[in-house]
């Protein structure tokens, strides 16, 4: 008898996945070897929940590996470095992860030497393309196999299926499908499946419970978060605890539109209240500490490098040439940053940097000056205004 082909499965437990372990194993006599990589989306008790789920539905083997803080090293503090929004509002709170996911569920099935990478995405939307490029960078000797999409199964489908199966859980569709990371938690539902809804209060994961405004510091050196309120810590231990400190406001929530890697406008709740307060609050020292051109080449780059990500070329060799670019303009970004948190919104207070360029050692705007004198300023404009003034007079003449 044939040895059984090994295929792993990208494995979230949810009902698409689990369709695809008794599809697989039952019905195409695969070993399956179950997979979930975290990215700081699951507590303790869910993760052992979900491996306890694959074994029940069949699996040979069940890995969990933690990607949590490669996720940070690998990309987002390069999304902190370049200000990242995606159409200037979304911190690619899923689109970032995804990436990772696949490329450490394709780096398992090589290390178990499977002959096939499997994964959940139905025809419809990013991730599939994600996982497929991916798998496909890393493995391209193995066989990509996607059930749900294949077979253009709908829901209810996959639910007699798995009755059939024996597996009769309540499939509860909710309401609402949310996707948590580190860098922020999706949220789509009905209304984001129109141009003109927006999602209700219940919708978002974290309730409004702070209601009395609050004052955080945010202490960055050469560009990452390295504290709060005086207190040192790992940059993924600051994104969480300021998570925990702004999203019971309601900042951070928001809906994207933008244009999905296959060519149609999507539509996204999310609520990823750490994330934009560092982005503000980094970019603001920025504009203290940085000069004008890195500023503005900053941005261009940035606005590259979102957008490559999003469309899932993590592994493109220019997204390092953007990275050390990024970096090497993080070397003056040290200071704190006083942001005022309140109920649906915050604000920047101020900056304290020893690298602020705002010094009254050379003046201060709109005040005295002690680096030029008026007929510095005065000279310059001429020469300045010299070929716009040419052009009026020399137009005038022959219009």
């Amino acid at each position: 008898m044939s040895e059984k082909k090994k295929v792993v499965l990208a494995f979230s437990g949810g009902l698409d996945t689990s369709f695809c372990v008794k599809y697989l194993s039952e019905d195409k006599g695969y070993e399956v070897h179950s997979v979930l990589v975290d990215t700081g989306g699951f507590s303790a008790s869910e993760l052992q929940a979900i491996e306890a789920r694959a074994y029940s539905l069949g699996v040979k083997t069940h890995a969990t590996i933690s990607k949590t803080e490669d996720y940070y090293e690998q990309c987002i503090k390069y999304l902190v470095f370049g200000n990242i929004l995606k159409n200037n509002t979304y911190p690619l709170s899923v689109s970032a992860e995804r990436i990772f996911q696949a490329i450490a569920a394709a780096e398992h099935a090589k290390a178990l030497g499977a002959q096939a990478i499997a994964h959940g995405s139905t025809g419809a939307g990013n991730d599939q393309v994600r996982f497929d490029m991916a798998f496909r960078i890393i493995m391209p000797e193995a066989e990509i196999i996607t059930p749900i999409r294949d077979m253009r199964l709908s829901r209810e489908a996959e639910i007699e299926y798995l009755k059939a199966k024996g597996v009769d859980q309540e499939w509860h569709k909710a309401a609402y499908s949310i996707n948590k990371g580190l860098w922020g938690t999706s949220v789509g539902g009905k209304e984001t499946l129109t141009s003109h809804q927006y999602l209700p209060e219940s919708a978002f994961p974290t309730q409004v419970t702070k209601t009395e405004p609050e004052r955080v510091t945010l202490h960055f050196e050469k560009g990452e978060l390295v504290g709060l309120n005086g207190q040192t810590m790992t940059s993924v231990e600051a994104i969480q605890q300021l998570t925990d400190m702004a999203a019971p406001f309601g900042i951070g929530r928001d809906i994207h539109v933008g244009d999905t890697i296959i060519g149609i406008k999507g539509r996204v709740g999310f609520e990823a209240a750490a994330p934009l307060v560092i982005i503000k609050a980094h970019h603001t020292l920025e504009k203290h500490v940085l000069s004008e051109q890195q500023l503005y080449w900053k941005e261009q780059l940035a606005n590259w490098y979102g957008s490559l990500l999003h469309k899932g070329q993590f592994l493109e060799p220019v997204m390092r040439n953007i990275e050390t670019f990024l970096a090497d303009t993080q070397v003056h970004v040290t200071g704190q940053v006083h942001v005022h948190l309140a109920p649906y919104r915050f604000h920047i207070e101020g900056i304290e940097s020893k690298f602020d360029l705002m010094s009254s050692v050379f003046g201060s705007y709109g005040e005295m000056n002690n680096a030029w004198t008026g007929d510095d300023v005065r000279g310059f404009a001429k020469v300045a205004s010299n070929q716009v003034m040419i052009y009026q007079k020399i137009s005038a003449l022959n219009d």
